[in-house]
């Protein structure tokens, strides 16, 4: 018997996230730079009868039913799509916490629709009709690259982060899950400007993930202060935040430094 097919469902950063206003549907508008780091969620799949999920990992108990799991949606809606007959037996290995501003379950999500694209032999171009339906920010993980992120985020444009690409990055989270919806709900509806650099832009997300969860502040500040530090801010709508460092070995000590009850992973970006 062949081994399972894998892959790596990235953890996901956004580098910069201007929030501009609202789209017809209710969504937020929003300006942003996906980045991806090496490190994140572990996702096997190998054939079956039938779609399944199983969950492993640190993070497995902070998942819903496995049967209701982004994962299973995304297998479920490319065999509809794609008019697959066959199934497919999911392992996912939950290395990533959940809500949490970095793209977990999009992230794993993707990772299906690429293992399932293979396991299947289908065309790719279905995985990228189904991405959008699961949320605004599988497009972008379905790529893993570096990309532009207008309209909801699901509106792609390549960047070039070159220069960034293989830098030392800690991502530290306080321990607490955060909604999305409800952050999102919490902007002030303030247009701050467009998105120009990612190093001179913000994240206007920031403010409302602060008032529901305010260690965040006090984890900026410990970033921003520990050495190497070259560049460091919130991903997402949190409440992870993140920090570039000039060398590895000032990563790792940062990453051992972190106080003991946040969540830590020192990787680096792709």
């Amino acid at each position: 018997m062949s081994a399972p097919a894998r892959d790596i469902a990235p953890a996901k950063l956004n580098l910069a996230l201007h929030v501009r206003g609202k789209l017809p549907d209710g969504r937020h508008a929003i300006e942003t730079v996906f980045a991806f780091c090496t490190d994140g969620d572990r996702l096997s799949a190998e054939p079956s009868n039938d779609i399944s999920l199983q969950v492993t990992g640190p993070f497995a108990s902070s998942l819903a039913d496995p049967v209701s799991n982004l994962v299973v949606r995304a297998a479920r809606a490319l065999a509809s799509v794609a008019d697959v007959r066959e199934g497919a037996a999911l392992a996912l290995e939950k290395r990533l916490p959940v809500a949490s501003g970095i793209g977990g379950g999009s992230a794993d999500a993707a990772a299906a629709l690429r293992l399932l694209t293979s396991l299947w032999q289908i065309d790719p171009a279905h995985a990228q009709a189904v991405a959008p339906q699961l949320g605004s920010d599988v497009p972008a993980c379905l790529f893993s690259l570096s990309m532009r992120g207008e309209g909801a985020g699901d509106r792609l444009t390549p960047v070039d982060l070159s220069e960034v690409s293989g830098t030392p990055v800690l991502l530290v989270n306080p321990g607490k899950a955060l909604s999305t919806a409800d952050v999102f709900a919490g902007w002030d509806g303030v247009d701050r400007g467009p998105l120009e650099g990612w190093r001179e832009g913000r994240n206007d997300l920031e403010g409302p993930a602060i008032a529901q969860v305010p260690e965040i502040r006090a984890l900026l500040a410990w970033l921003a202060a520990q050495p190497g530090v070259t560049f460091s801010r919130m991903s997402g709508s949190g409440a992870t935040c993140f920090a570039l460092l000039a060398t590895e070995q000032a990563r790792d000590e940062a990453a051992a430094a972190v106080p003991h009850e946040w969540w830590r992973l020192p990787t680096f970006l792709r």
